[in-house]
């Protein structure tokens, strides 16, 4: 017997994750941010100065992902990309004051999306605890 399509956890991720993604278009479409670059972002207002390496692994980009995106957000003003002092190899990323001050809009991103799910607050907490723990099973 062949697997049921709508049964699996692989499916129902994936289909959501787009679902989801899509939703998020026009809310950041304001900020002038894609998606891949709103968590980079997001990732950035946690931790800021930091490498490339260390900035795609946090958000589980690859670095070649990462360097058109990176680009394109210091376009736009958010981020700075400086070597790092003694390594001409490495650069360090950095909020600008304006993608510093872009959290607060990035919020009610967050919130609007999260409305727009029809979960409630612990239903969230609950969805991202239990696909942490595939994260952590998976690797």
């Amino acid at each position: 017997m062949a697997p049921i399509l709508h049964d699996q956890v692989c499916y129902t991720l994936y289909s959501t994750s787009g679902l989801i993604t899509q939703a998020y278009r026009s809310l950041l479409e304001p900020l002038k941010l894609t998606y891949p670059q709103f968590v980079v972002m997001m990732a950035l207002w946690q931790k800021d100065d930091v490498s490339v390496t260390e900035l795609a692994k946090e958000v589980g980009l690859s670095k070649p992902t990462m360097t058109p995106l990176l680009k394109r957000l210091e376009l736009l003003g958010y981020i700075t990309r400086e070597f790092l002092l003694g390594d001409d190899r490495k650069k360090c990323i950095s909020l600008t004051p304006t993608g510093q001050s872009l959290a607060q809009e990035a919020d009610k991103v967050a919130k609007q999306a999260l409305c727009a799910t029809g979960l409630t607050s612990e239903e969230a907490e609950q969805l991202i605890s239990l696909c942490q723990k595939i994260k952590t099973e998976l690797t």
